[in-house]
């Protein structure tokens, strides 16, 4: 990727400086995990047994353990290391959970992660086509991202995404998929099918699609997808959320937090509805702040162009 800056009225490249090692980048992600990838950093070089992890993080979204690992060479077996780290973490369930309890200083069980949702993410200045064509398949648990600094110390993380309709199963019955076929007992990667098998009604189907389509027109427009939701993102941070039933979808729009003092989050959302298909929900947290959303329930009645005109709302507040 190359970036200009403006001199003038005339386009200047910005170069590239290059990090000198992987613990510049490293550091780097450890202070800013939350604003990259929206995780909470836990610990780092923990060491597993024979392994040393360069960095352990927390999707708190998930409830699941993320492990970060950074290269500069390009030698590596992307499969090989991220399953093989997969196995590490749960064979080794109790070493992690310590770490967390550390963490959170609060006694944790086995029963409070999800270990399904284990994932790895690889983050390197660049990867080669061996290493990208390694990791296509539709439900690999791993993630690729590629950083890059600037000489104006601008930095840019770009996710390589998965063009392929293969799933990573075909290698678990080759040689030497053993450890794939056991880590795929456990972790599973979930994708849209998964919820569309929950809904029944064919023209809530079609308004879905319609819906899609025009959501993939925004820029910065990314898809989510976990056990619990279709989650949609606009450069990272939450649009909408689809809980799917069987004849309807609920789609919730995070508002924000209202604390125990009574003051709001930054940029606490109001909508503007008038058609009042938004109704409000409240949860409390354990720090006794309050989390507020909309929902609004998709069905075949649904007007997907009010429907877009409320998101919209959202995607401006979001910017």
């Amino acid at each position: 990727m190359k970036l200009y800056k403006t001199h003038k009225e005339k386009l200047e490249l910005v170069e590239v400086k290059p990090f000198l090692t992987e613990k510049e980048i490293q550091n780097l992600v450890e202070s800013n995990s939350s604003e990259f990838f929206n995780l909470e950093f836990v610990k780092t070089e923990l060491t597993v047994g024979k392994y040393r992890l360069d960095s352990l993080c927390f999707d708190n979204e998930n409830n699941s353990f993320v492990i970060v690992e950074y290269k500069k060479g390009n030698s590596y077996s992307v499969i090989d290391q991220g399953y093989t780290y997969l196995q590490l973490l749960l064979n080794n369930k109790s070493d992690f959970l310590l770490e967390l309890s550390h963490h959170w200083n609060k006694v944790l069980k086995q029963s409070d992660v999800d270990w399904s949702q284990s994932r790895i993410i690889f983050i390197s200045q660049s990867f080669n086509s061996y290493q990208k064509d390694s990791v296509n398949f539709k439900n690999l648990p791993f993630e690729l991202y590629e950083i890059k600094r600037f000489e104006n110390n601008a930095v840019s993380i770009l996710k390589h995404i998965s063009s392929s309709n293969e799933s990573i199963e075909s290698l678990a019955s080759s040689k030497g998929g053993s450890v794939i076929k056991e880590v795929n007992k456990e972790v599973k990667v979930y994708e849209e099918s998964f919820h569309l098998k929950k809904l029944k009604n064919n023209k809530v189907k079609e308004k879905w699609e319609v819906l899609k389509n025009k959501l993939n027109e925004k820029e910065g427009l990314t898809t989510k997808i976990t056990q619990q939701y279709v989650k949609f993102e606009i450069d990272g941070k939450g649009l909408v959320y689809c809980n799917f039933r069987s004849a309807y979808i609920h789609a919730d729009v995070i508002r924000g937090t209202v604390k125990t003092d009574g003051s709001k989050s930054k940029k606490f959302f109001n909508l503007d509805d008038p058609k009042n298909l938004a109704k409000e929900n409240e949860w409390t947290w354990k720090s006794g702040d309050k989390g507020n959303q909309y929902r609004i329930q998709f069905d075949q009645d649904t007007d997907v162009d009010y429907f877009m005109f409320l998101l919209n709302q959202k995607i401006k507040n979001l910017s």
